[in-house]
């Protein structure tokens, strides 16, 4: 890596208590809350649980950013939320048959392609990679696409554009879900590379 892409990178700190960490914590703590609405079908309060989750996701990288509050727990309570409210939601989904279950395979074969890296991380005792730009873009698609699957879920025009527009989202999502795992997988051998060339090199 360059210099002038390390100037690039934000400064990870060690700090816990942070206004971004809290964001990320109190999203974790709606998870349980938005699954439980969801399989009760209490599809209003299930959506706004769910378009306060997205809120609070941009709000906590922006704040993060801007005022150099990016942290190594915030690295992981941030991705974790996403997980957690994407799974969530298939399941929840795919229970009420909103969505069918090959498509709630295709999502999770792809988390489980990703933790299959996890022995390779410890294993060389690297740092875990930043979230990468085409993650954020396929998670925000799947966050959006959703709430619209959900509200598809009805009669009436309203019920046709919303489904229309939420599998939309929901295949753009997919297809960048699988390619940030790709990118995912470039970052970790290279990283792999760089870590046993050092070795090397002592």
């Amino acid at each position: 890596m360059s210099s002038d892409e390390r100037a690039d990178q934000p400064r990870v700190t060690d700090a816990v208590w942070t206004i971004p960490n809290a964001l990320s914590l109190v999203r974790l703590l709606g998870v349980p809350v938005f699954l439980w609405l969801i399989l009760t079908e209490h599809d209003t309060a299930a959506l706004i649980v769910l378009m306060a989750s997205g809120i609070t996701d941009y709000l906590d990288g922006r704040i993060a950013r801007q005022y150099g509050l990016v942290s190594r727990v915030g690295q992981i309570l941030d991705p974790l939320a996403d997980r957690l409210y994407i799974l969530s939601t298939l399941l929840g989904l795919g229970i009420r048959e909103i969505i069918p279950w090959w498509f709630v395979g295709l999502l999770l074969l792809r988390d489980v392609a990703v933790l299959s890296l996890a022995p390779v991380v410890r294993r060389d005792k690297l740092p875990i990679p930043p979230v990468h730009f085409v993650g954020k873009a396929a998670t925000f698609n799947l966050i959006y696409a959703f709430p619209l699957l959900l509200l598809g879920d009805g009669t009436g025009l309203l019920s046709e554009i919303a489904l229309a527009v939420g599998w939309a989202f929901a295949w753009w999502g997919t297809a960048l879900y699988w390619l940030a795992a790709f990118l995912y997988f470039m970052q970790i051998r290279g990283m792999v590379r760089a870590h046993r060339l050092r070795g090397r090199a002592v």
